[in-house]
């Protein structure tokens, strides 16, 4: 079943990757987990590999270890907020969701917000890996919701945002 755009979009075709991992005497050959991942978790991740308990990063570390979950330890919890933000123009035309354009994936639910326009789309990406549904109408509370945590979490990262050409000003964070 094909994905929803491809690389560089923040549809699930440009940000859902499969990982494999073979590292024997630490990780159950056959094992298989549903938790989903960012490439923000790798860095703690390899740290804990190699035994780094006490270091000093020069920007704040944003992921977490998933080495519980190599070591078959800890349960899934996809309820974590996973952010993408892509405040950029890569393509001329942007029939792919890739320019300028911010999700966030919390369980179930995933939302997309367009910089340009202020549109939001709301997904379920567990009936609708594809996200051809946009429910938004159907659960504006869960588009508030979601909407209030996206726009909480660019404004703790200090994401960049594009300028409105007509006021020079930023584009609104979703809230």
């Amino acid at each position: 079943m094909p994905l929803r755009a491809g690389k560089g979009s923040v549809y699930e075709g440009g940000i859902r990757e499969p990982m494999l991992v073979k590292w024997p005497g630490v990780v159950k050959p056959g094992s298989v987990s549903s938790q989903y991942l960012i490439i923000e978790d790798f860095f703690p991740t390899i740290l804990e590999m190699a035994g780094v308990k006490q270091y000093a990063a020069p920007q704040r570390v944003d992921g977490i270890s998933f080495m519980p979950l190599l070591k078959g330890t800890a349960k899934a919890d996809n309820e974590r907020a996973l952010v993408w933000h892509f405040p950029n123009k890569w393509i001329a035309a942007d029939d792919h969701g890739v320019n300028y354009r911010s999700a966030m994936r919390q369980g179930k639910w995933k939302l997309v917000f367009n910089q340009k326009t202020g549109d939001m789309e709301l997904y379920d990406l567990k009936s609708d890996i594809r996200e051809q549904q946009n429910l938004t109408a159907k659960y504006p509370d869960v588009v508030r919701r979601l909407s209030k945590t996206l726009g909480q979490k660019l404004a703790e990262y200090d994401a960049q945002m594009p300028v409105v050409q007509s006021t020079q000003q930023p584009v609104t964070l979703p809230y």
